[in-house]
């Protein structure tokens, strides 16, 4: 057998390392965050032993399945953050532009009295 499990000590230390500089909110929060990648891995482990034993088929997760699942984690992040800023600044130009057409709708009011 090729492929050694890794000891979920030494999969948080690999998550604390790769996500440790990421914003993920509060320090409960990023902890949180960091604790569930090891635990996921080896969640999948385990189904995958489960898997071998009841379809006699193989599921291979390795070491580089792990960075794999930290960079997806990661890039998937940047992608959600770049879709939420441009909602947030598409709404706050919708807001702008109806505060300013309230203030131009008040002064024709104004000027027709």
């Amino acid at each position: 057998d090729w492929f050694q499990p890794w000891p979920e000590d030494a999969l948080l230390s690999v998550s604390k390392r790769f996500l440790g500089e990421l914003d993920l909110g509060t320090p409960e929060q990023k902890e949180a965050v960091i604790g569930f990648m090891p635990y996921s891995f080896v969640a999948v482990n385990e189904a995958s032993r489960l898997y071998i034993e009841q379809e006699r088929r193989y599921n291979w997760t390795t070491p580089k399945s792990f960075l794999e699942l930290i960079s997806l984690f990661k890039s998937m992040l940047a992608k959600r953050r770049e879709e939420t800023n441009a909602s947030i600044q598409r709404l706050s130009n919708g807001v702008t532009k109806l505060e300013s057409t309230a203030g131009e709708v008040g002064q024709l009011e104004e000027e027709l009295k």
